[in-house]
């Protein structure tokens, strides 16, 4: 039902392209991890061949990341949806390749939107290595070295530093950290109120004195500086957990 919307983009894209010769996203996300594998790919394979024709890449998901917006607590971690299969990996893979390489597949490892205790979730980043094999050895893939697959990471907040780097070497080129960095920048604003509480409270009057202005504590400016440092320290200790501390795109 939402695949207008997509359309949507997906025309804005073309445009832009006939206009500048670049599209207007560098990428799309089409999660149709719901529906059964063969229509989730032959669907992904139309949008696929619209978009590498302006040069937009797909990320396509397999299974189902658990957590609150798939209406899964974590509790079903032993659910076969929540572990997309190495043959499943493959054809999805073998299928997309045929139209074009720019593409990304999300596989499911036990991976899930939101963050949960263990033993709730239980990554199994060794699934993403076996399905590498799988294709490499049981299908011949060689053309695209012993990594094939370039895997995107969904629900990658509250994951460990030890399951991250396993993912990146079995081929994870994209984690997405959303509640991670909602919660940054929301702690951000909560530890500053915290620490201003009485100076909140009125525009007029705080512990130094009855008269004196809150202004420059309730200055929007203010607390909303404290939130985005909140989400700028989560975003360099994700960076240092995906490896890419003093990485450039000039320096590796």
């Amino acid at each position: 039902k939402l695949l207008s919307w997509l359309d949507g983009m997906i025309e804005a894209d073309e445009d832009y392209f006939a206009r500048h010769g670049e599209p207007l996203f560098s990428s799309h996300t089409l999660d149709l991890s719901e529906e059964p594998l063969k229509q989730n790919i032959d669907t992904c394979v139309h949008y696929l061949t619209r978009l590498s024709a302006v040069n937009c890449l797909l990320e396509v998901e397999l299974g189902a990341s658990g957590g609150a917006d798939e209406g899964m607590d974590g509790t079903s971690a032993e659910n076969a949806s929540l572990y997309t299969q190495p043959e499943e990996v493959c054809w999805a893979f073998e299928t997309l390749s045929k139209v074009s390489p720019a593409f990304l597949i999300a596989p499911a490892f036990g991976n899930v939107h939101g963050a949960y205790k263990p033993p709730r979730v239980l990554l199994q980043p060794a699934i993403l290595e076996s399905a590498q094999r799988y294709i490499v050895e049981e299908k011949g893939v060689v053309s695209r070295g012993p990594k094939p697959v370039l895997y995107a990471f969904h629900g990658g907040s509250g994951a460990n530093e030890h399951d991250i780097r396993a993912a990146i070497a079995a081929g994870v080129v994209k984690m997405n950290v959303d509640t991670d960095t909602q919660w940054a920048y929301w702690n951000g604003l909560r530890e500053y109120e915290a620490s201003k509480r009485p100076y909140l409270q009125t525009q007029v009057g705080n512990p130094e004195g009855q008269e004196k202005p809150n202004k420059k504590h309730y200055d929007t400016r203010v607390w909303l500086r404290r939130a985005e440092l909140g989400l700028a320290d989560r975003v360099k200790g994700t960076i240092h957990d995906l490896g890419g501390a003093g990485v450039t795109a000039a320096r590796k």
